[in-house]
């Protein structure tokens, strides 16, 4: 490990992710302290370990290649009324339909979902980037230059995915797209509503790890 020590090394990536609040890169992190990137690795993984047996009230994600601290979602209550930070409405049903479908089709147009979904989604989407859990990445080449969505690392921290290689399969969802949206959307809201703690990734408590459906947003099929 050079000149670190082991105890350096977890200290050093605890204060840059402390730091951060965002997702760090752990080829980044690896150059910035002149290690291997599976050492990186190997200490975020024992530093998740402790955190989660200590019970202390931060929590280690692995985020697509990234790592984040976030808080613990067992003490999630406590911090929300500490900081007052209001608990986020529920996603409706419509609104995870559309983000099913951004997750399983990414990059997509608003076009696309529209023409899937045979309404305009222009309030849903809206609400997705909102929250974080959708991003614009660029322009499609076509005439109009339509934007291009897709998810983010909230996305992942909120349905407790280390990346989007662990979305469930869905059998010939490219084949038949309309076939596969409604089991896209069981297997999100199934993540969903999961313990966080049993996931491999926990959410940030003051970020979304509260959404769910049902909320009373308005439908883009009205």
């Amino acid at each position: 490990m050079g000149w670190m020590e082991k105890h350096d090394i977890e200290g050093a990536i605890e204060g840059i992710l402390f730091v951060s609040g965002e997702p760090v890169k752990i080829g980044r992190i690896a150059t910035v302290l002149d290690i291997p990137d599976f050492v990186v690795e190997e200490t975020a993984d024992i530093m998740r370990d402790k955190y989660s047996f200590e019970r202390r009230g931060i929590r280690m994600v692995k985020l697509d290649g990234a790592l984040q601290l976030c808080s613990s979602p067992e003490f999630a209550d406590i911090i929300r009324q500490t900081l007052e930070v209001r608990k986020p409405p529920k996603l409706t049903h419509t609104a995870l339909e559309v983000l099913s479908i951004i997750a399983y089709f990414q990059p997509v147009t608003k076009a696309y979902l529209e023409q899937l979904r045979g309404v305009d989604c222009t309030y849903t989407v809206g609400i997705l980037l909102d929250r974080g859990l959708i991003e614009q990445c660029g322009h499609l080449d076509a005439p109009g230059r339509p934007r291009l969505y897709r998810t983010t690392h909230v996305f992942l921290r909120t349905f407790g995915l280390q990346s989007l290689k662990e979305l469930p399969e869905l059998p010939q969802i490219e084949e038949t797209p309309k076939d596969g949206i409604q089991n896209a959307i069981l297997e999100l809201q199934a993540r969903e509503t999961d313990d966080p703690q049993d996931a491999d990734a926990d959410v940030e408590v003051a970020d979304v790890h509260d959404t769910e459906v049902d909320d009373p947003e308005p439908d883009d099929s009205d």
